[in-house]
């Protein structure tokens, strides 16, 4: 067999391999490919014609293999500049909510992508955070997950991942457990859970939960994490809680009636960030919202506009010290337009 023939042969093994996709999805084989064809690309700058005749692969696989080093984080993208009108939405949303740092980036034209945006800001700015020892608590949501891909895997000694809410036992791109066993596998770090599902069927089963000292203990040491990654959701049946079926259109009824504008750490939250007085929130197995006071760095990371709302209830709680969204979100949390449905 040729070279030539044998190159092509391994590739026929990445049909249907770039779909939605992670890095630790990709087999060592897959990899290999999709790094030999990205530096030909992006560091020497060949055409995607020239990279199919080195790598012995067709022009459109060339640009399929192009495509998921971009979706799973192999490949990073940095631009060096901002744009003034993101800046400026940073110094208000700063000065407005007294945030340490806020992050604005670009609102993509196609709202799908939103999600991957922020999360890949906000996973940047986690990564750089990172130093010896760091404790970091870590909730839930795609967004969250999303950011993994853009942050960089190194050593860091002493580091410690814990989860801020129980566990989901569906849709585990949305699951604290998930995220949090995610991250601490990048950075080679222990990795402790808050065991149990994140809503339980009864008030009194998280009642008998809560008093069980391996949740107490799970709890205290989220409390007093160095750092926190979390996101918030809103209120509509287009947010992940309606998507995995956990609220429904009675619910968001009942909940808009309590005065909720959207969940924080799972619990439903007034437009001060308050929890409200709701069923739903006696059922909750997470660290309630105002213990994120204890936390030297809350990093909220957020984006689309559904979510505004939210956005700005968890800000005025006061618990946030950075936060990372989207430019059009930012309008609405900055009060510049006055859409906040």
């Amino acid at each position: 067999m040729s070279e030539k023939a044998g190159a092509k042969g391994k590739d026929q093994g990445l049909d249907g391999s770039f779909g939605p996709i992670s890095l630790h999805d990709l087999t060592g084989q897959q990899e290999q490919i999709a790094v030999r064809a990205s530096w030909l690309y992006y560091m020497e700058g060949q055409t995607q014609e020239q990279i199919a005749r080195t790598l012995g692969i067709n022009r459109i696989r060339v640009n399929r293999v192009l495509a998921a080093a971009r979706e799973s984080g192999l490949v990073q993208v940095r631009i060096n500049s901002r744009l003034s009108s993101c800046l400026e939405l940073e110094k208000a949303l700063r000065d407005q909510y007294g945030l340490h740092e806020a992050f604005v980036v670009p609102t993509p034209s196609n709202a799908e992508e939103v999600r991957r945006a922020v999360g890949h800001e906000g996973g940047r700015i986690l990564s750089d955070r990172l130093h010896e020892n760091v404790v970091v608590a870590v909730g839930w949501g795609r967004t969250l997950r999303l950011g993994l891909q853009a942050m960089e895997r190194r050593q860091v000694p002493g580091m410690e991942v814990v989860s801020l809410t129980g566990g989901l036992t569906r849709g585990s791109v949305m699951n604290s457990h998930e995220t949090a066993m995610r991250l601490s596998d990048m950075y080679n770090a222990k990795c402790s859970y808050i065991v149990g599902p994140a809503f339980t069927d009864t008030a009194e089963t998280l009642d008998m939960l809560l008093r069980q000292p391996m949740r107490i203990d799970a709890l205290d040491h989220a409390r007093h994490a160095d750092i926190a990654y979390i996101s918030v959701g809103g209120l509509d049946m287009n947010t992940t809680m309606a998507q995995l079926g956990l609220i429904g259109p009675e619910d968001i009824t009942t909940l808009e009636k309590a005065g909720a504008v959207g969940d924080l750490l799972s619990y439903w939250v007034d437009e001060d960030g308050e929890v409200v007085d709701h069923p739903l929130n006696r059922r909750v197995l997470a660290l309630p919202p105002g213990d994120l006071v204890g936390i030297k760095n809350v990093i909220l990371v957020t984006g689309g506009e559904n979510r505004a709302r939210a956005i700005r209830a968890a800000l005025r709680r006061g618990v946030v010290h950075t936060l990372v969204t989207d430019e059009r979100t930012a309008e609405l949390v900055a009060g510049l337009r006055k859409d906040m449905t």
